[in-house]
């Protein structure tokens, strides 16, 4: 297993508490214009909040999302929403127009870093069925890093870089780095996230 190092855990709970505070009228608005939508179009009605199973460091938890998938889509979807994200006819009015390019709907995923489920920064989490494929391949570093809320994949758009290359060189920096530096740049890569985000550089339709 990969270290969790403790200055790394303090920062995760830290910066993730402090997000919550401050994005609580955001995500008030947010909730505000989802009910407006499941009122306005019967299509979009279902719960806020969806789970799904991901793996982290080895161990399924559920990772938490505001709901951007209409309720018959979210069925077919099979705990792992993304694959039919990219559709704009599958997600709610909320979901194409808000949640999806500005990365909203991720915003519960704070709670997740609370619960020490995932850290902030790490290789994306996975179903547990594409993460068992990926082992198949000889490729289990999903088993044995935290995973994180974003990561190296997250914040390179537009570079032709497959995101696997990307989360290994994560991997290895989690692996060599002294604890500091590897909080440092951890920090990094959350300056470069907020950047993408304020960007807007989410799925647009």
């Amino acid at each position: 297993m990969i270290p969790y190092p403790l200055p790394k855990r303090l920062l995760d709970k830290a910066v993730a508490a402090a997000l919550l505070a401050l994005s609580l009228p955001v995500i008030l608005l947010v909730l505000a214009a989802m009910s407006l939508d499941t009122l306005l179009y019967s299509r979009d009605r279902g719960s806020f909040l969806y789970r799904e199973p991901r793996i982290s460091r080895g161990r399924a938890f559920d990772l938490f999302k505001f709901r951007t998938l209409r309720s018959e889509a979210l069925e077919r979807a099979g705990g792992h929403a993304r694959l039919l994200e990219a559709d704009a006819e599958n997600l709610t009015l909320v979901g194409r127009r808000i949640l999806k390019p500005w990365y909203l709907d991720e915003l519960p995923q704070l709670l997740n870093v609370l619960r020490g489920d995932i850290s902030l920064v790490g290789p994306r989490p996975w179903p547990p069925e594409l993460v068992e494929r990926q082992v198949a391949e000889g490729r289990d570093y999903r088993r044995r890093i935290v995973a994180g809320l974003t990561g190296r994949a997250q914040v390179t758009k537009g570079a032709r870089i497959p995101y696997e290359e990307l989360d290994l060189e994560y991997v290895r920096r989690a692996e060599t780095l002294s604890t500091w530096a590897l909080v440092r740049y951890d920090l990094g890569i959350l300056r470069k996230t907020v950047r993408v985000i304020t960007r807007g550089e989410g799925l647009n339709y």
